[in-house]
C-alpha cells in the first residue's frame, strides 16, 4: 500500500489565487485516475467545494476534531492523496499545528509524503511569509507559486530582493500558473464545475452543457499549460503514482 500523500495549498495573504490552484490540482488527478479527496477550510461555506462537491469536504481546520478528521483517516480513506485548500491567514498556524501533532516529523521520516503548494502575492508580504513558512518545510517538498490568475505582475520590487529571499530556502522549486482568458475565467465560476468538465461541455451533473466553444478552448490551453508544470515537478511521482500516464491532457473541446 502506497503512503499518504498530503498537499496543502495555501498563504498567509488573501486574493492571491489558492482556490483556482487547488481546483487544478484536483483536475490533474482525476485525468491521471489518483484517487483524490479535498478539504475546504474556509469554513462554513467554502469555495472549492462549489467546484468539487463530490470529493470535498469543509472543515475548521483549527479545531482539534476536524482535524481528526483529515489526518486520522489518511490511511483508511481509500484516498492516495490529500489536499488540504487553506483559507487566507491560516497556512502559518495550520503548519504550527501540524508540528504540534507530530505529522511534520512523521513527513520527515519518510511515513507520509509532504508537500505545499505557496501561492505568492505581489507584495513584499510575500516575500516575509517564505521566511516563515521555510521554517516548516524540513522533509516537505515546498513549492513558490506565481500565480498569474487575477493579472497579478510578478514582483513590484526589484528582482534582486525576491532572489535573494528565494535563494535562502533549500530545494523549493517555482511553479508558474499563467494567467487565463477573464471572460473564460468568469463562465467557470458562473457554471461552478471543474475546469475539466468545462472544457468537456459537461454540467455539475455531467448532462450536456452549452457553454462557449471559444472559451472552453481557451480554458482546455490554459489547463494544459497549468498540467505542463505539474509534469514538469514531476507531481505524479511526488505523490507515489508513477505508473499513471505522463502526459495527461484536458478533453478535446467539441463544437
Amino acid at each position: 500500500m502506497a503512503k499518504p500523500a498530503v498537499i496543502v495549498v495555501g498563504a498567509d495573504k488573501g486574493g492571491v489565487g489558492k482556490t483556482t490552484v487547488s481546483r487544478t490540482v484536483l483536475d490533474y488527478f482525476s485525468a491521471n485516475n489518483i484517487p483524490t479527496r479535498a478539504f475546504d477550510t474556509e469554513a462554513p461555506r467554502g469555495t472549492l467545494k462549489r467546484f468539487h462537491p463530490d470529493i470535498t469536504e469543509i472543515v475548521d481546520v483549527t479545531s482539534t476534531s476536524d482535524q481528526m478528521k483529515i489526518f486520522d483517516t489518511l490511511n483508511s480513506s481509500g484516498n492516495t492523496v490529500t489536499v488540504i485548500d487553506v483559507r487566507a491567514g491560516l497556512l502559518s498556524p495550520t503548519l504550527a499545528s501540524l508540528r504540534d501533532i507530530g505529522f511534520l516529523d512523521a513527513a520527515k521520516s519518510g511515513q507520509i509524503t509532504f508537500a505545499v503548494f505557496h501561492i505568492l502575492g505581489p507584495s513584499i508580504a510575500s516575500l516575509d511569509e517564505i521566511a516563515e513558512t521555510a521554517n516548516f518545510m524540513d522533509g516537505a517538498k515546498y513549492f513558490l507559486v506565481k500565480n498569474f490568475i487575477n493579472n497579478t505582475s510578478f514582483f513590484e520590487w526589484d528582482q534582486a530582493t525576491y532572489n535573494s529571499y528565494f535563494h535562502r530556502i533549500k530545494n523549493a522549486t517555482e511553479i508558474t500558473i499563467p494567467k487565463l482568458n477573464e471572460m473564460a475565467y468568469e463562465q467557470v465560476e458562473v457554471a461552478s464545475v471543474p475546469f475539466l468538465k468545462f472544457v468537456a461541455n459537461k454540467g455539475t451533473k455531467d448532462e450536456a452543457a452549452n457553454y462557449s466553444f471559444v472559451l472552453r478552448g481557451y480554458v482546455r490551453h490554459w489547463l494544459g499549460n497549468v498540467w505542463g508544470e505539474f509534469d514538469r515537478i514531476k507531481l505524479t511521482e511526488i505523490v507515489g503514482s508513477k505508473d499513471s500516464k505522463a502526459t495527461p491532457r484536458a478533453p478535446t473541446s467539441e463544437i
